[in-house]
């Protein structure tokens, strides 16, 4: 008899892949969403229009029957996790790194902001922090309640082709507009740790595969490598064949629209569990990744002003860019035109004793 297998989403940026590793692995597979987002599917997987954030129509969409494996990449988790109750031996499910204390609200812990990398152990959101992080956290609570041999994986912003919230759009769409200054916050130095859609679905796989390993477990999810906000324009500069100067203004929040991404505090997943547990490497390095990734906006783009567009920050006003650059250069002169004291004698770029010679005493510098 052949096994089953039921995703529920499927058509976002990792969807296409659990779907074909699924079919690879011998699975009947069925997706299940709200038909919002059609997709391609080769014609074996069934489709079935259900909305999975709320009991009542999920469950009139999946009648009584049941699956060797649930993938919930989608939905609310609470409601998916009660109705696949008893339908199920295997469920995985997808939440997100915002379930940690401090990654909404940088204030709910001490010291600000997140103390880098995150294990799986840190600290979740509960009473007294942001209300999202603390609803997250009660729905992975109700999923082990109702699955114990559960995995969950905390992704954390997945990029690729379909992403909801297209990060790398936001480069490509000023290169076609024929921008070659971008505008950075704090030097581009903002690192947020991602996760390639392969490389997502990859680790959902493992966990399929290796089913006693991950049961019970919740895993960070990351690629081995991150890149920060100034690296990712390189990349994509390289990727499109431009060259690209990039301006860093100050962290305003009034300029929130006018740059690539908006993150004042770090998050770098610790990813040694899943490492350690599944033997989880990156499918597709991150570099080769975000170029994919880039190229692919760039022979796909959005709709200007669209659907997409509009999940992020950026607003595209470039005229209001211009003016922050020439408020920037003229700080910039400015600075330059300030005079500081002299370096201290024995300043140094090598701080430690270097002697040329030997000696008993100090070395030439005195150290």
């Amino acid at each position: 008899m052949v096994a089953t297998a039921l995703v529920i989403g499927g058509t976002g940026p990792t969807g296409p892949h659990i779907v074909e590793g699924m079919r690879q692995r011998g699975y009947r597979v069925s997706v299940l969403n709200r038909g919002v987002h059609p997709y391609p599917f080769p014609d074996d997987v069934e489709r079935i229009v259900g909305d999975p954030h709320f009991s009542e129509p999920l469950e009139k969409a999946l009648g009584n029957r049941t699956f060797d494996v649930v993938i919930a990449t989608y939905g609310r988790l609470k409601v998916t996790a009660k109705t696949m109750a008893g339908r199920t031996g295997h469920f995985l499910a997808v939440g997100g790194c915002a379930v940690y204390q401090g990654f909404v609200d940088p204030t709910d812990g001490f010291p600000t902001g997140m103390l880098s990398p995150v294990s799986e152990s840190a600290p979740l959101g509960g009473e007294g922090d942001h209300q999202f992080s603390a609803k997250l956290a009660e729905a992975e609570r109700v999923l082990f309640d109702y699955h114990p041999d559960a995995t969950l994986f905390r992704y954390p912003c997945v990029y690729g082709p379909r992403q909801v919230a297209p990060r790398e759009w936001s480069l490509v769409r000023r290169v076609l507009d024929g921008r070659r200054t971008i505008v950075v916050m704090n030097g581009g130095m903002s690192l947020l740790s991602h996760n390639y859609s392969e490389n997502a679905a990859h680790a959902l796989m493992l966990a399929v595969d290796q089913r006693d390993a991950a049961a019970g477990k919740a895993y960070n999810c990351a690629d081995d490598q991150q890149v920060d906000q100034r690296q990712l324009i390189e990349i994509g500069a390289r990727a499109l064949g431009v060259e690209l100067e990039i301006v860093s203004i100050p962290d305003i929040e009034s300029a929130h629209g006018a740059h690539i991404q908006v993150q004042p505090y770090h998050y770098l997943a610790d990813t040694s569990l899943i490492r350690a547990d599944l033997g989880y490497r990156d499918l597709v390095p991150a570099v080769e990744a975000i170029t994919r990734t880039v190229q692919w906006y760039r022979d796909n783009p959005l709709e200007y002003g669209g659907e997409y567009e509009q999940r992020r920050t950026d607003v595209f006003d470039y005229e209001a860019e211009d003016k922050l650059i020439a408020l920037t250069r003229a700080y910039e002169e400015a600075v330059g035109d300030v005079a500081l004291r002299s370096r201290h004698e024995n300043y140094t770029f090598h701080p430690y004793a270097h002697p040329k010679e030997h000696r008993e005493s100090r070395d030439e510098r005195g150290r």
